[in-house]
């Protein structure tokens, strides 16, 4: 019997773009010729509530908690029932303009007696001055946003608690050692938000008819959703075999031996699931073959792991091309939460998600679980391939936005994927997650932004270099600042992952960290930034070894369920919970480039030390030179067109030289430059061998032995007044 697949995320990942890896999957089984269909049941279950019907059947179904005595209810849920028509109105037109197909309503809705306003309008007397850059379109964004906020509050409070845009019940799945709570909330009646999933469910499983049912889990957040998927497709259709897989069970359930789980999935697989999966469906279609990759079962009532496969998993290159077919791309919601730059390009627009490398090709950070394969297991893509794929997905979806979802992406294969890029003359918008290293130069940033790349985001983590040391991060706060500003410079947004609570980390030390982080934005480096307290986990180094990290587990049990978050106490005894509000009040704020010249105390309400960091530090870092100096094998690469030449003689006292004078058009000015005859006529040719679309890369020692096969001094010439000004538009040397 042929295997069908049904692969689908559960409820609630993003708004605006589906979670990628039910494509990615879906790609794989493509080019082994399997048949497969993919859904997003989270966008699914969103546009059924967030409709007309889904508004009036919503509000008839709360009716009755505003009948019953004795039931509190806020004012705020109050004014939004008895404004309940005009939330019924509006809201498929709001979700139409979200998803981009209605977008003259703009107009209407920042008009501002168009939506109905609920408490969450509240905070926007003090976001006006933040929208003063934003166009029609964005405040009315942030407007509409805000309102599906309110009938988002209005669910959590009158319809079910655990509703979230993004996630749902994730209570449940966070730090779940034992499946009980889980367990018992699966035996209850199912939620008004269950009974719409439910239904959508039933209607896809009728219409695909499976063999084999996949539930990929990405985060906490879906584990829920996942298990009433499960848990109604085995007592409706107990012929399906259901699989789960995904970021979720990677990270948590590698030590899992809870069989009460297996009442609901047949198989768990970890790690890349090309192979596990592959083996599952050679598995339904041969009984007794009895080969598994990664893959938790249950056997005579025990949870056992099978890892028996004979096959290797997939190098990138045969994978296949993620497939987003089946998805309704059109029908994603674009949200502008809140006035953060790099959050917003997160919730905003629709992106096409591609990877240049899977795992981590530093994998050394004490945080990182970098003992699993999904960061340990380093392998780039060639750059050739990643651009057929980028091609590919165009062609597919008819967008040119790329996200690349790598741990962080390596400087030499961006460099590749940008110039293969420009030598396709492709007109694309992607960025990506990387480490501030010093690789990073200021060319380097200025191709990489010619060929589409907009904005970075990456770990400064702890701004101390004690404790940068201590993480094994591979750069210093000096460093994260040059690297910062080249890439400012060259025009691309830069967020900065920020850490507070770091294991031995004083008090001194967060408050030095801010410090760092104040004078970063006040130097106008960095433009977006969030703060994290840190998590210790159980597959990171300092989850594996906390002694060395001055940290005591609270317990070395190992639950039956979920086992990654860990509690610990820290030796220095610090409560940096109590940072928290304070840290992330000043980030607000610095992002909006405004009270740089606060005291640090007032932005905390206890007692903190003065800062340790001299106030120009930044500054002074900033100020020191680059290295001049150009490594022979270094890339030299012209990004600009081709002149116009002229030649002509230049007389002074009675001598003669002849000259040649180009003039070179960019896309925002023309300029000139002049050089003497023989050095014109070397540069005429070597503008062409080394332009970015010849194919061939040329080094700046070949450049060099170029010129002095004819012309002497090509160190004189390199750092020429002619030379400098090719450099300001477009001659790099990477």
């Amino acid at each position: 019997m042929k295997t069908k697949l049904f692969v689908i995320t559960p409820p609630f990942t993003q708004l605006n773009t589906p979670y990628p890896a039910t494509a990615y999957i879906k790609g794989f089984l493509n080019t082994k010729n399997v048949a497969s269909v993919q859904a997003d049941l989270g966008i699914d279950v969103i546009l059924e509530l967030f409709s007309k019907k889904g508004l009036v059947d919503l509000f008839e179904f709360s009716s009755f908690r505003f009948e019953v005595s004795g039931v509190e209810i806020s004012d705020n849920s109050k004014r939004i029932f008895a404004l309940q028509d005009e939330y019924i109105k509006t809201i498929d037109a709001v979700i139409q303009f979200l998803q981009g197909k209605n977008p003259t309503l703009a107009l209407q809705i920042c008009q501002e007696d168009f939506l109905p306003e609920a408490s969450r309008f509240a905070q926007l007397e003090e976001l006006d001055w933040a929208f003063g850059t934003m166009g029609t379109q964005d405040k009315a964004k942030h407007l509409a946003t805000l309102y599906l906020e309110d009938i988002s509050d209005y669910i959590v409070e009158c319809v079910d608690e655990n509703f979230g845009f993004s996630r749902y019940a994730e209570r449940l799945g966070r730090s779940a050692n034992s499946f009980d709570e889980l367990y018992e909330a699966l035996q209850q009646q199912p939620t008004y938000i269950d009974s719409i999933l439910i239904s959508l469910l039933k209607t896809k499983i009728e219409a695909v008819q499976p063999t084999l049912f996949l539930i990929s889990v990405p985060f906490p957040g879906n584990l829920y959703s996942a298990f009433r998927c499960a848990q109604w497709v085995k007592e409706n259709h107990p012929e399906i075999k259901i699989s789960m897989g995904g970021g979720f069970p990677n990270t948590e359930l590698r030590s899992l031996s809870d069989a009460r789980v297996f009442e609901f999935f047949d198989f768990i697989t970890l790690d890349d699931g090309e192979v596990p999966i592959e083996e599952l469906i050679f598995n339904l279609e041969n009984p007794n073959s009895n080969s598994y990759k990664r893959t938790f079962l249950l056997e005579e009532g025990k949870v056992v792991y099978k890892n028996n496969s004979l096959k290797h998993d997939y190098k990138q290159a045969y994978v296949g091309t993620p497939d987003y077919s089946d998805l309704p791309l059109d029908k994603y919601i674009s949200v502008i939460e809140i006035v953060n730059p790099m959050h917003r390009m997160w919730s905003d627009g629709r992106w096409n998600k591609l990877t240049m490398a899977h795992g981590c090709y530093w994998g050394k950070c004490t945080f990182c679980d970098i003992s699993l394969d999904y960061i340990k297991v380093y392998e780039p893509v060639a750059a050739n391939l990643l651009c057929d794929r980028m091609e590919d997905l165009m062609q597919q979806t008819g967008q040119n936005g790329f996200h690349f979802v790598d741990e962080a992406a390596p400087p030499a294969l961006m460099r590749a994927l940008a110039l293969e890029i420009l030598r396709r003359k492709l007109a694309v918008t992607w960025w990506t997650n990387i480490r501030f290293e010093k690789s990073f130069s200021a060319d380097l940033c200025l191709l990489l932004k010619a060929s589409g790349c907009i904005a970075v985001s990456g770990g400064l983590e702890v701004a101390s270099d004690r404790l940068l040391k201590l993480i094994d991060k591979g750069v210093t706060v000096e460093q994260v600042a040059k690297v910062t500003r080249n890439f400012t410079e060259a025009g691309i947004m830069v967020h900065a992952y920020l850490m507070y609570g770091y294991p031995t980390q004083t008090i001194q030390e967060t408050v030095d960290s801010l410090e760092m982080v104040r004078q970063l934005f006040e130097a106008g480096i960095l433009q977006s930034g969030f703060w994290h307290q840190f998590a210790m986990t159980a597959h990171s180094p300092v989850g594996l070894y906390p002694e060395k990290f001055g940290v005591t587990k609270a317990t070395e049990a190992i639950g039956t369920f979920a086992n990654n978050d860990i509690d610990y106490t820290d030796s220095t005894g610090i409560n940096h919970d109590k940072f928290s509000f304070g840290l992330k009040k000043s980030l607000f704020n610095f992002m909006h480039g405004i009270c740089f010249d606060y005291e640090l105390q007032d932005w905390f309400d206890f007692k903190i030390p003065k800062t340790k960091i001299d106030p120009d530090f930044i500054f002074n870092a900033l100020e020191e030179g680059n290295d001049f100096t150009t490594k022979p094998n270094a890339k030299v690469v012209w990004l600009g067109g081709k002149p116009a030449v002229e030649h002509f003689t230049k007389s002074k006292k009675g001598q003669t030289w002849e000259m040649v004078a180009f003039v070179f058009h960019d896309k925002k000015e023309s300029f000139t430059i002049q050089t003497n005859k023989n050095e014109g006529e070397w540069l005429v040719e070597i503008l062409k061998k080394i332009t970015v679309s010849s194919g061939k890369n040329y080094t700046f020692q070949e450049v060099k032995n170029d010129f002095e096969t004819e012309l002497e001094d090509f160190e004189l010439f390199w750092y020429s007044k002619p030379i400098n000004t090719l450099r300001e538009f477009g001659l790099l040397v990477l």
